[in-house]
């Protein structure tokens, strides 16, 4: 094995090998190496990411669990909390869409219900190339269908989510989902291997070769071999995961387990090993007893299989035959296959024979090896101020509606519209009615908010700034529908981390999101990180994205983005800066993206969203709907469209009329609020110290915006037409 360095084919380096050697003081045979290259990957081990995890604020009065479980919890009251995480899929899917996506979706479903909270929702944020692409339209069709799919058939709603697009995802498509579910705190079940001698259990489906290495294929750049390596993308079978969700819930609330893991990366390797290690014990099993589908399969080809919808129980002792019997009522396999035992070692048999035994603790991430690698900043991203466009466009309105039918801007009804976003009829706004997704909570008045985004141009240009726009916004959408943003879960996607100017955007990104996480008031509970996005030696732009949950204590009280009554006065909380670097509207209109991303100042965004969280609250608005992409022209035509009706606008614009209308300065919502409650928002804003900005009244079936030099007058209907019809003729 050492003159052929078989372990360089499956994704360790010649220095971690030599430190496997050293430390189980023996050169490891094939199994043993198969289960150090999956453990040791990347998408295993954050090898190249977690000496920066310690920045991340992780605790707070909400949070009953931090990271290092399957998902993070949070209190909501009344016995009750949230269960939720993101997680990508991004290789799996540039080399199978359809199936990469809805693997992507099943497994971040059983993060959930491994807690022992039902799932209740899923978000998903993607990014492709340009829809102009041949490549990028596949892309985007079958994750789009894969994420339909699974979603629709394992009957949990997918009920909000964003798409971007840029060229940098042409061969590097991106899918993070995130999953949210409720449970009774009593039935909160952990993943840990507790109590020595308890028996450990298959369950769920049988293994086959599917997936075999798909960890490592996660851990390494895109390259023309990518599509010769489809064995390594899983294949799911949503139908079976709706029975093995039904039987987990059942044996969480049975009292029959000590500890409950799903099957996702690496398999059974990673399960036991993480089960294990979490409990500071060991785990011995017998491959000869997992149930298989396929004849002839190897302790190794077992031990690393990604075969879906499997989860690896620990029943306590005695209570293995209630297990099984409940797994028979779902009509899913269930197998004893080893024990916890005291020594901390991962023992694998093949029946009376021992095919690797390696120190649980040693496989995790505890024993994998850590780097900090170099990173320097790069020159400048875009194209500084220097070469912005000295002259405003005399047609504003022709600029409007080209950003309403942009790709990123425009309506995303081509991909909601293929989800089921009513299935268990818990859904209060529907996808494109507000800026994030509301799940009533039966039994209570409550009600949980959901959103997820990021922006990588803002990113490109100030990872740091970047990444704190992208928690603002999200914020910023939780808080538009009138909850409280309580915490984050977050996906990391990035190139080669070995490139230093990846690494240090890397590292400018954790310390970003930590500060915003920190100023909010949102720690995070875990998340993901996916490297080596790149592919011909072109990495994607820096990509964070940011799931958030917020509860609204009082469902009556949401409000959607659209505006709803002729007559209500519209206002701007906070304030317009002359700010175009990083916008839309300089990329699409005139092909440059500027020089940095806009200002943040995180007290202020703090302070906008607290106001608007407190008129929603008190009934003081009928719509409240943030300026991001597009700026606020963009936002005041999404109001009116949503809403079905028109607006008139006065802009007192100081400088650029194009920046007025089009720039993205941060910390901004659009509100209308109806006659009789104006003076309570103009008093409430003046506590508050945040900036009001009367802006108009709605009414009319055009929206209508007068500046200092110009007018912009474009009917409803010529809106509505580019927003929402864009993207579907686009895409075919």
């Amino acid at each position: 094995m050492a003159e052929k360095k078989a372990w360089r084919s499956m994704g360790l380096t010649d220095n971690e090998y030599e430190l496997i050697v050293e430390k189980l003081q023996r050169a490891p045979n094939w199994t043993e190496l198969g289960l150090f290259a999956v453990m040791w990957s990347e998408h295993c081990a954050y090898k190249h990411s977690r000496a920066l995890f310690h920045l991340f604020p992780t605790s707070g009065p909400y949070i009953l669990e931090g990271p290092g479980e399957n998902a993070g919890i949070v209190d909501i009251g009344d016995g009750l909390a949230v269960v939720f995480k993101v997680e990508s899929h991004n290789h799996p899917s540039a080399v199978d869409p359809f199936q990469g996506a809805a693997t992507g979706v099943g497994g971040i479903l059983r993060d959930i219900f491994t807690m022992g909270a039902r799932p209740v929702a899923i978000l998903d944020s993607l990014r492709f190339g340009p829809p102009t692409n041949r490549e990028a339209r596949r892309l985007m069709d079958g994750v789009v269908s894969g994420i339909a799919w699974y979603g629709n058939a394992v009957g949990v709603p997918t009920v909000g989510g964003e798409v971007q697009f840029d060229p940098c995802y042409n061969k590097n498509p991106l899918v993070n989902v995130m999953a949210v579910g409720l449970v009774e705190h009593e039935y909160i079940t952990k993943a840990q291997a507790e109590g020595v001698g308890n028996p450990v259990m298959v369950v769920g489906a049988k293994t086959g070769r599917d997936g075999i290495h798909g960890a490592s294929f996660a851990s390494a750049e895109l390259d023309e071999t990518s599509a010769a390596r489809r064995p390594s993308v899983q294949i799911g079978d949503p139908f079976k995961e709706k029975l093995l969700i039904e039987a987990c819930l059942e044996l969480a609330k049975s009292g029959s387990i000590a500890g409950i893991q799903d099957m996702g990366a690496a398999g059974l390797t990673c399960s036991t090993v993480e089960m294990a290690g979490r409990a500071g014990l060991g785990i011995e099993i017998d491959v000869a007893k997992v149930p298989l589908r396929e004849e002839g399969m190897t302790p190794y080809e077992i031990m690393l299989s990604e075969s879906q919808e499997r989860m690896l129980v620990v029943p306590k002792k005695g209570r293995e035959q209630m297990v099984a019997e409940i797994l028979r009522k779902w009509e899913l396999d269930a197998a004893v296959i080893g024990q916890v035992t005291a020594d901390g070692m991962l023992r694998v048999r093949e029946g009376e024979k021992i095919v690797a035994e390696v120190p649980a603790r040693l496989l995790s991430t505890h024993g994998a090896p850590c780097y900090t690698p170099e990173k320097r900043a790069p020159g400048k991203c875009g194209r500084g101020r220097a070469e912005l466009p000295l002259a405003v466009p005399e047609d504003l309105g022709a600029v409007l509606l080209k950003l309403l039918a942009s790709p990123t801007i425009a309506g995303k009804e081509w991909v909601y519209s293929q989800y089921d976003h009513m299935v268990l009829a818990s859904t209060v706004m529907l996808p494109g009615r507000a800026d994030a997704a509301v799940i009533r909570i039966r039994g209570t008045k409550k009600a949980i908010a959901l959103s997820i985004g990021g922006n990588s141009r803002y990113c490109l240009l100030d990872p740091y700034r970047g990444a704190q726009i992208a928690v603002a916004e999200v914020a910023r959408n939780i808080s538009c529908v009138g909850a409280k943003p309580l915490a984050v879960s977050d996906g990391l996607n990035f190139g080669d981390p070995g490139k230093p100017e990846v690494y240090w955007a890397f590292d400018q990104v954790v310390r970003g999101i930590a500060a915003a996480c920190q100023a909010l008031g949102t720690p995070v509970t875990g998340g993901n990180v996916s490297f080596y996005n790149e592919s011909s030696g072109q990495a994607i732009y820096p990509t964070p994205i940011i799931g958030m949950v917020g509860l609204l204590e009082d469902v009556r009280q949401v409000v959607g983005s659209g505006f709803v009554q002729s007559g209500d006065q519209i206002f701007l909380l906070g304030e317009n800066r002359e700010e175009l670097d990083g916008s839309e509207y300089l990329q699409v209109i005139h092909g440059i993206t500027g020089e940095t991303a806009p200002a943040l100042d995180l007290e202020r965004e703090a302070a906008v969203q607290s106001l608007c969280r407190e008129l929603i609250a008190g009934g003081l608005v009928h719509s409240a709907h943030d300026c991001s992409e597009g700026g606020l022209a963009v936002a005041l035509a999404e109001s009116c469209i949503t809403g079905g009706i028109g607006a008139r606008i006065a802009l007192p614009a100081a400088g650029r009329e194009d920046a007025c209308l089009f720039g993205e300065s941060q910390s901004r919502i659009i509100i209308s609020v109806p006659p009789a409650k104006v003076p309570s928002v103009v008093t409430a804003a003046a506590k508050a110290e945040v900036p009001l900005l009367p802006l108009g009244e709605v009414g009319g079936d055009a929206l209508h915006l007068e500046l200092p030099h110009s007018s912009v007058h474009i009917p409803l209907a010529d809106m509505a037409e580019a927003w929402r019809g864009s993207l579907g003729r686009a895409l075919g």
